[in-house]
């Protein structure tokens, strides 16, 4: 059995490589799920659950303890099982695997739904995964010349960008969202925003929207026309219908129904959806799940071994 840190895997991993591990998951039998949480206010411990057939087993649990000082707010780690004798393999970081996941997922849905050589991406938010994400980009789309930040705490978005440029050169600031989002082929977000900040009106014909924050209940990033002019995706019906206010809020108030949602991973990796067109605005909800933690630790061990 093998314990593999986040400071022994991650100079060795590559966004390619989790992306390429996702799409190859997403051709193998449908993932089994399941979640368990468990609370005591402000605590919570998250217990996600997956098993593939053919490629393996994992249980990631996460501590969050939002008052911490000395300590990480959340911690945890994710038990990586073979599926044939059930035999522990390895336990990894689950903050490494949360990281590569996390990115790891919103490029392999910007790999199969963007249109090919865009020139500009923006980023809105820059917390933590900000910076993974903007890195991720970046290795799958040499294409891309032009990276933009926006964040509402203007101070906060210099600091990201000064932590980036040893690896990527000349990233702007943007002050107005509006006219950021105009000019980028693709966007992301990743805020922390209960009511919509993303303006369908906004949005040119071509991009591709690439939506993390949002993953309660009540929250949401995109406003319902950017919803209803875009072709919707997401990375698994399972964990985002019922689960994620970005997609739930607006089919309880009828804005969209079931069959709006285009497709997800399962569709996209076996060539049964893909956008319609160059001049298509595609909208894609990174929801997470622990099947893809699954194929994200698998690809870990791997590299690792």
């Amino acid at each position: 059995m093998r314990t593999i840190s986040f400071e022994e895997a991650d100079p060795h991993l590559n966004w390619t490589a989790i992306a390429d591990a996702m799409h190859a998951g997403h051709q193998l039998p449908k993932a089994k799920i399941g979640d368990l949480l468990l609370q005591e206010a402000p605590n919570a411990l998250l217990s996600r659950g997956a098993w593939i057939d053919g490629l393996g087993m994992a249980m990631k649990s996460m501590s969050v303890f939002p008052k911490n000082n000395t300590l990480p707010s959340i911690q945890g780690g994710v038990l990586v099982f073979d599926d044939k004798n059930g035999s522990l393999k390895a336990i990894i970081d689950g903050i490494l695997v949360t990281k590569w996941k996390t990115a790891g997922d919103s490029v392999l849905g910007a790999r199969l739904l963007a249109n090919p050589e865009p020139k500009s991406h923006l980023m809105i938010g820059a917390g933590t995964v900000a910076a993974s994400i903007l890195d991720a980009y970046h290795e799958i789309f040499p294409s891309i010349n032009r990276f933009i930040i926006y964040n509402r705490t203007q101070e906060k978005a210099e600091a990201l960008a000064q932590k980036l440029s040893a690896k990527i050169s000349g990233i702007e600031i943007a002050t107005d969202l509006q006219s950021a989002c105009g000019r980028a082929d693709i966007i992301t977000s990743a805020t922390m925003a209960i009511n919509p900040i993303i303006k369908g009106e906004w949005i040119k014909p071509g991009t591709h929207v690439d939506l993390i924050g949002a993953f309660k209940p009540n929250m949401r990033e995109a406003d319902d026309v950017l919803i209803t002019k875009s072709e919707l995706f997401v990375d698994s019906r399972e964990t985002t219908i019922g689960h994620i206010g970005e997609i739930e809020i607006p089919l309880k108030e009828g804005t969209i129904v079931h069959k709006d949602i285009l497709g997800d991973f399962y569709d996209l990796c076996n060539n049964q959806a893909q956008r319609s067109s160059e001049s298509a605005i595609t909208l894609f909800k990174n929801g997470g799940g622990a099947h893809l933690d699954l194929m994200t630790s698998l690809e870990i061990y791997k590299t690792i071994q």
